[in-house]
């Protein structure tokens, strides 16, 4: 009986972490949608995004009501309860990286008569951002610490890269205020992007936990 019950415990653990995994499928998949939206003004693939979001909440909300059935029946061991605790911040930080995604895919309704300058440093800092998702998902995966590390560090770049568009549009908006709408979705674009990177540090953060019981700053 023992034994049975140790069985469903780890199987209920591995199915956890295959929530998880899934629900990280489903944010790269939004998270790229909305980009694409922006960068080609699609409204119609803003559109099936944004409908997206239901979907991503209920597959939070299982995780998260998974995670204190776990909690509650089972009393996890010390690197057991790493995981619970990791899949719970991992999951938030991808409720996070969606919202911020929905609102990437809200500005394209938003802007009419095209973008004011071409989207090279912010499609770069969407390209590293879904870098740090992916391999921030993969470390968890396999518990890898120095992925999840190496991943982390790319987030000065989107930090430069953030700072050097800003810089950009408020000189373009102090030379011509009739652009001041469209830059100003422009900078909402720029910050998204740089909060979901912060939020892919957090993931990477939680990975060392799991793996090492260890604390780390990794942005």
């Amino acid at each position: 009986m023992i034994g049975m019950v140790r069985e469903r415990y780890l199987e209920q653990l591995d199915l956890l972490k295959e929530s998880v995994l899934s629900f990280g499928e489903m944010v790269k998949l939004i998270f790229r949608d909305s980009m694409t939206s922006v960068i080609d003004l699609d409204i119609e693939l803003a559109r099936k995004t944004l409908a997206l979001e239901p979907e991503a909440d209920r597959l939070e909300e299982e995780i998260e009501a998974s995670i204190f059935d776990l909690l509650a029946l089972q009393q996890p061991m010390a690197s057991d309860l790493r995981l619970v605790v990791s899949t719970l911040k991992i999951t938030a930080d991808l409720r996070r990286i969606v919202g911020l995604s929905i609102n990437i895919a809200k500005i394209p309704g938003r802007i009419e008569g095209g973008h004011v300058k071409p989207l090279i440093d912010t499609k770069k800092m969407a390209d590293i951002a879904g870098f740090m998702l992916e391999n921030s998902l993969k470390a968890f995966e396999t518990q890898d610490v120095e992925l999840a590390k190496a991943a982390a560090a790319r987030d000065e770049e989107v930090d430069k890269l953030f700072y050097a568009v800003w810089v950009e549009l408020i000189e373009m908006m102090a030379k011509d205020t009739s652009i001041i709408s469209r830059a100003t979705n422009l900078l909402f674009l720029i910050r998204y992007l740089e909060r979901i990177a912060d939020h892919c540090c957090n993931m990477c953060e939680s990975v060392v936990y799991l793996a090492t019981a260890e604390r780390v700053k990794l942005n």
